[in-house]
C-alpha cells in the first residue's frame, strides 16, 4: 500500500520541478532531505525512477513519472476542494427516494423542481412504493421515505410535508354526481372501491364511511389510488381517497366531493434517525413544502 504522503511529496516535486523549490508549496513544515525521503521510498514503492536530474537543483519526470503523476494530480489537485465541500455538507450524489403514486404525481414534483435548482449536483432516484416503504428504509436502500405513515417508528425521524382531505368520488354520470353535497344513504346499494394492499387505508376508509352510517354491501379493491379512480370513472363503484389537491381527486368521468367530519391525514417525510447529518437528506429537507 502506497503512503499518500509519499505521493504527495512526489506531485508537489514534480510541480515545482525541484527538491527545493517544493519546500515552500507545502501546507505543513518539511524540509527538503525530508521530502527527498518521501520520494525515493515511493520510488521504492514502485520500483522504477521517477524523476531525472537535469540541473544542479531541477528535476523533470521519467516516462514513469510522468504516467504516475497524471493519475495522481487530479486527486491531490481536487482533494481540498472535496474537504471544504464535506465540512460544508455540500456533498452531490444520488439521493433515494420511495414514495406513494399520489405524492409522487402531487407533492414532488415541485419540491424538486426547486430542489435541482439549488442543487444540480444531487440526482434524485424516484420509486413508487404500494405501501410505506419504512422496511426499505430500515435496510439502508432509500434515503427518504414520502407518504402517510400509519405509525412513527423510534427509529425513524419524520416531518411533515403535506395535508389531505377526504374526498368522495362517484362516476361523472352517477345520480349524486350532482349534488355539491353527496346523501350517503344513496350509495348504500353502490360497490364501494376500496385499497386491498394497503390494510392501514382500507381501514381508514371504511372506518370513515362507518361513522358515517354507511356499510357498504359489495366492496371492489385496488392496489392504488390511480386504480381506484380508473374503475370509478368505468361505473364500477364509488371510493373515498384522500387527496393532496384543493379541490380532490381530478380524473376524466370523475366527480369529486368533500367528504365533512373525516378530519386531515398528513404525508411525511421520513429518514433514519442514524442518517440525520446526511447532506443529501439535509438539502431536501431544507426546500421540503411547508404544509
Amino acid at each position: 500500500m502506497i503512503q499518500l504522503q509519499r505521493l504527495e511529496g512526489f506531485y508537489r516535486v514534480a510541480r515545482a520541478e525541484g527538491y527545493a523549490r517544493a519546500v515552500p508549496t507545502f501546507p505543513y513544515p518539511i524540509t527538503q532531505p525530508g521530502i527527498h525521503q518521501q520520494v525515493k521510498r515511493l520510488e521504492a514503492d514502485v520500483g522504477v525512477p521517477l524523476f531525472e536530474r537535469v540541473g544542479k537543483d531541477r528535476v523533470v519526470l521519467t516516462p514513469e513519472g510522468r504516467a504516475l503523476y497524471a493519475h495522481v494530480a487530479p486527486f491531490l489537485e481536487g482533494l481540498d476542494a472535496v474537504v471544504q465541500s464535506v465540512r460544508k455538507g455540500e456533498v452531490g450524489g444520488t439521493l433515494r427516494v420511495h414514495a406513494s403514486g399520489h405524492v409522487l404525481r402531487h407533492l414532488l414534483p415541485a419540491w424538486l423542481r426547486r430542489l435541482q435548482a439549488k442543487r444540480p449536483d444531487i440526482e434524485v432516484a424516484l420509486f413508487e412504493s404500494k405501501t410505506p416503504a419504512l422496511d426499505v428504509l430500515r435496510a439502508g436502500d432509500t434515503d427518504l421515505v414520502v407518504d402517510h405513515l400509519p405509525e412513527i417508528p423510534d427509529d425513524v425521524d419524520v416531518r411533515e410535508v403535506g395535508r389531505t382531505h377526504p374526498f368522495l368520488v362517484l362516476p361523472s354520470n352517477h345520480p349524486q354526481a350532482k349534488r355539491q353535497q353527496v346523501r350517503l344513504a344513496q350509495l348504500r346499494d353502490d360497490a364501494f372501491i376500496a385499497y386491498s394492499t394497503d390494510r392501514h387505508l382500507r381501514e381508514l376508509q371504511l372506518g370513515a364511511l362507518a361513522r358515517a352510517g354507511v356499510t357498504p354491501k359489495r366492496l371492489h379493491a385496488a392496489d392504488s389510488s390511480e386504480t381506484i379512480l380508473g374503475f370509478v370513472a368505468a361505473g364500477l363503484g364509488y371510493s373515498l381517497l384522500a387527496s393532496l389537491l384543493p379541490g380532490g381527486p381530478r380524473e376524466a368521468g370523475v366527480v369529486a366531493r368533500p367528504f365533512p367530519g373525516a378530519g386531515t391525514g398528513t404525508v411525511h417525510a421520513a429518514w433514519r434517525k442514524t442518517a440525520a447529518r446526511s447532506p443529501l437528506i439535509q438539502a431536501a429537507l431544507t426546500l421540503a413544502p411547508k404544509p
